[in-house]
Formats: structure tokens, sequence, C-alpha cells
């Protein structure tokens, strides 16, 4: 098994319509026509106008490709990061490498960039968490991205299997980044963040980069799919929760402690579980831990190891109707069919007086049971009814930060603070998992 350091085609911005972007040195147009300062590009009948900053147009095409010279960079004022998400927010954020417009339609277009594997990692590591978290999670966090990037680039070279199973009264639905067919990933959470050369703030991120350069964690001799969240809540989670139905060695469910615990295997268990606290690596509110591991914008969900929302009876048949587009009617339940071994739900019953339908798997249940999204599918449903025996209110207790299979970030950057290793850290979290240099 060999590899080779590829250049990444990462989508900034998606299915825009204009953009504009601040060039700092050189840009080539078609081989010869240097450019710099402000350009903007914008999308008629399918074809790309692009504009210098005297506002004279360069060419129409349905795809332009700008090359960078020698430490030449670009910004972009309005990046929409955390699509979807609570913490969805516009920066202002600037990129070294070439520069690709391609169209994605009559309407819109796609602006990429295209850059080195390493180059974007540094980026990736200090966009996911802060750049100051301790150097042995930030080459955790180093390997493991690297390992899921080139892992998802093979899997694109093989035909797309279904991802989704509908009929009347079951929607199961996942995704995964081979959705992308003009690009390899796009910038935000869906794939792997990447916000620019100005999270590269520290030391740290480009030295953990420089000393796990072309390492990757291998398994049965192939690159591991390493997959990463925020948060397990305690214990990490099986691949097929989130996705396909197939068990990866690598990818089991783990406690996030020095001391096992058995994974979850009951509705019972499940509740015990996640109306608790128990002690873990990610179980944690130190402030000063936080602000060394976490973006300024992620420290805003400080109760992310266990959680609670609340909605009334109608507001949740209201956010159920808005995204799933599906009107139940009165909710009469919400009934966990499976879960995973961290307690994530895997496939959910809601009952309604007009509809009942099973959905999953875990990223679409968080999807139609929030304004945006829910912190996790770990969690449990009570009840508070009315003096007419009709509910008035459903609460949810729930556990973790994303879809918690792999590496749990917080869990890993505590590990870090306390003495582990990368090498320890990965082991943990990818039991049998072997760490390789490829290039």
């Amino acid at each position: 098994m060999k590899a080779r350091e590829p250049k990444i085609k990462v989508a900034l911005l998606q299915d825009t319509q204009k953009a504009q972007i601040n060039l700092h040195g050189d840009y080539f147009l078609a081989g010869d026509t240097a450019l710099t300062g402000k350009i903007t590009a914008e999308i008629s009948e399918g074809h790309i106008r692009f504009k210098d900053k005297q506002g004279r147009t360069l060419g129409k095409k349905n795809e332009i490709f700008l090359a960078a010279a020698n430490q030449a960079s670009f910004t972009i004022p309005q990046v929409k990061i955390g699509i979807g998400f609570h913490w969805q927010q516009n920066q202002e954020q600037t990129f070294y490498g070439d520069i690709l417009l391609s169209s994605a339609g009559p309407k819109t277009f796609h602006l990429i960039n295209i850059v080195l594997l390493e180059d974007y990692l540094a980026s990736v590591i200090s966009s996911e968490m802060s750049a100051y978290a301790h150097p042995e999670f930030l080459k955790a966090q180093a390997v493991a991205a690297r390992s899921w990037l080139m892992a998802m680039l093979e899997k694109k070279k093989i035909p797309r299997k279904t991802r989704q199973a509908k009929n009347k009264n079951e929607i199961i639905v996942w995704q995964d980044v081979n959705d992308h067919k003009l690009f390899d990933v796009c910038a935000d959470d869906h794939c792997q963040r990447y916000q620019g050369i100005t999270k590269i703030i520290s030391a740290n991120a480009k030295k953990a980069i420089e000393e796990t350069r072309g390492l990757f964690l291998a398994s049965e001799g192939k690159i591991c799919d390493a997959r990463y969240y925020k948060c397990c809540g305690g214990q990490t989670e099986i691949f097929s929760t989130a996705w396909e139905d197939i068990s990866l060695p690598y990818l089991q469910s783990v406690t996030c402690a020095d001391v096992a615990r058995e994974p979850l295997s009951s509705e019972d268990d499940a509740q015990e579980w996640l109306t608790a606290k128990p002690p873990a690596f990610c179980n944690t509110q130190d402030v000063e831990i936080l602000k060394k591991i976490l973006p300024t914008f992620d420290r805003q969900t400080a109760d992310f190891y266990r959680w609670r929302v609340c909605y009334t009876r109608e507001e949740l048949e209201e956010i159920l109707k808005k995204k799933s587009g599906i009107d139940f009617g009165q909710l009469q339940s919400i009934e966990p069919l499976a879960r995973g071994t961290s307690g994530r739900i895997y496939k959910l019953k809601i009952v309604g007086a007009k509809k009942t339908v099973i959905v999953g798997k875990e990223l679409e249940i968080r999807r139609w049971l929030s304004p945006t999204h829910l912190l996790s599918s770990a969690f449990v449903v009570s009840i508070e009814k009315n003096h007419d025996a009709t509910i008035s209110k459903f609460i949810f207790h729930g556990g973790g930060w994303g879809h918690g299979v792999g590496l749990c970030q917080i869990g890993a950057a505590v590990m870090a603070e306390k003495g582990k290793s990368a090498a320890e850290i990965l082991a943990h979290y990818f039991p049998g998992a072997i760490l390789q240099k490829l290039y």
C-alpha cells in the first residue's frame, strides 16, 4: 500500500450566483494574464462572467481557473460556516492555493480551492479544534483527518451505493461525501472544517502536520475511514448506526475513559445512562481546557456531554412538519426502535393522529427533531400532560455532540492534557488500527 500527496479540490462556496474574491499577490488567468486585487464573478445562463477590479470582463466561460503565484493568497469576505447547525454564521476567510470557478448549472457555480493535502490539513486541524490545543491532540487529529480524506477519495472511485430506503411509512436516509461530484470535499462540517490560513494561529498546528506528514491509520491493508466528531457522551458508536450496514474492525464501540464499560443494550440502560453524568474523558467543564481546545463559536455549546431540549407539543408538530414535510397531526408518541452501543437512536417511530412514520438514520433523526439539528440522536424522551391527558410537552434528555463514531475530539484533547501521546489516543479510539507512513 503506497500513496503520494494529492491536490485536493475544496468547495468554499457551493451553488452560489455571485462571489467577490480579493487577490493578494499575482494570480494567472489562462497562463499569462496576471491579476491582483478585487475580482468578482457571477453566473448567467450557465456561464461565469469574470470581472477585474476596474469592472472589465475578462471572460465568460463555464469554468475559470486561476493559478496562484508563489505565496499568493486570496480572501473571501463572506463564507457561510456551520450550515444548518445552531452555530451557522458568516466569516471572512483567507486561503493559499489555486482557484477554480465551476458552473453547477444554469444559475449557480462553485468556488473551489485547489491545494496540496498537507496544506489543507494544517487548516483543518486548526478549524476543527483550536490551534492552541495540546500538540499530541493536534497530531492525533491530523492523522485521523488525513486518513479519512484519503479513504474517502478512494471510495469516490467506486460507484455509489443506495443511501436511502423509503416507503410509505419508513424513511431511512444517510449521507456521505461521495455525493460531491465537481469537487472532493466541501469546507464545512458535512466533510471537514476548512477555514483557511487565518485559523493557523499557532506553531503547534504546523508542527503537528510536519511531524505526522504522510502518516495514516491502516487496517487490513487499507487506509482507515477514520471518522471523528465533537463528543461521544462517554461511549463511542459503531459505523452502521450512522451510515451503511457494514462493520469496520477499527470503528467499534469503546469507552471514553480508562475503565471500559459494557455498551448499552436496552432502553433501561439508555434511560440510566443518559440521565446520569458518568465520568469520561469528554465529561469536562474545565473552562481553561475548553478554551484551549474549542474554537470560539463552539464554546457557545456548553452542555455537550449531557443536554436537555424541551418543546411544547405544538412546537414539535410544527418543527416536524417543516423539516420532514409530513403533517403528523397531533403528536401521540416518539418511540426509539433501535439504538447503537452509545445510546444513539438509528430508528425512531413518530406517531401522530394523521400519520405514523419510522425515520433513520442518526443524522436524519437529529434533523427532523430540531429547527437546526439536535446535538446527537442519543436521547430518551419524557412527556408532560395536560389535565385532559393530552400531551403538553416533549422533553429530550440527551448525551454527546455528533455521530459518535471514531475519535471523540473533546475526549482525545483531554487525554492529551493528561499526558497521553497521539499514538495512544489513536489506539484508544481506533482499536486494532496501525500507524503507517505512506509518503
